[in-house]
């Protein structure tokens, strides 16, 4: 099955691109191909200028779940990335101590994962993406999993990446309000084989509140483009 179909996407360093697209567009499976799970039969990937096969080296991955050991403390889990084929570094521990600080679990790192909240578990798989300390950072549905209101507390910790973190931030999201709230460009792609159907570019400052009329429009205008999209399908 063809997957991509003149496909071409610039993201700018620093910068924070949200992917919208119906379900089974191939979304996920586009991170797969980036992040060298599945192989491209042709076409390129290109990093800072230099032609990769792929950017699993080069970029950290959170998904939808935040699969997090259960059997580890939080801190454990948040040092795996940096615990893995070598022993303990005080260095590193302090690191991930000033990152639970930063981002409210301070006081939680030595529970596990299953005597905490949603939020405070992606909380730590944000501090261990953190910890692998790669300028891009690959978001599939980071917050599907949570409520509402947690969602949107978490946003905040979101932007944080890009703007004290200095990430790279590439996201693929289901809900079009979560990418006009927190993206530079919001792109949206059509039914596979997956291509780009229009961008937005988003200049408003941060952080955005959806009673913004230009916002209101603009979800109005991606919701029916998506719709187009699924009604296409369904011919």
């Amino acid at each position: 099955m063809e997957v991509l179909k003149g496909f071409s996407l610039v993201v700018p360093r620093n910068g924070f691109t949200a992917l919208v697209g119906p379900s089974g567009c191939g979304k996920s499976t586009f991170f797969d191909l980036l992040t060298g799970v599945v192989g491209k039969d042709e076409g390129g990937i290109r990093w800072l200028d230099k032609e990769v096969d792929h950017l699993g080296g080069v970029a950290s991955y959170m998904q939808q779940k935040d699969l997090l050991l259960p059997w580890l403390s939080l801190m454990d889990n948040a040092l795996l990335p940096v615990r893995v084929g070598q022993g303990a570094d005080p260095r590193e521990a302090e690191k991930a101590r000033a990152l639970f600080r930063r981002l409210g679990l301070e006081g939680f790192e030595g529970y596990i994962p299953g005597k905490v909240s949603g939020g405070m578990r992606q909380r730590c798989a944000l501090v261990r993406t953190l910890m692998f300390e790669r300028e891009l950072v690959l978001l599939d549905e980071p917050l599907s999993a949570l409520d509402a209101i947690t969602r949107r507390s978490l946003h905040s910790v979101l932007l944080l990446l890009q703007t004290e973190f200095k990430k790279t931030l590439l996201m693929i999201t289901h809900d079009v309000e979560e990418a006009l709230l927190l993206a530079d460009e919001v792109v949206v792609l059509t039914q596979a084989p997956m291509k780009i159907r229009e961008r937005f570019r988003l200049t408003s400052p941060k952080p955005r509140k959806m009673t913004d009329p230009d916002l209101i429009a603009m979800k109005e205008h991606i919701l029916e483009e998506l719709q187009e999209e699924l009604n296409h399908d369904a011919l």
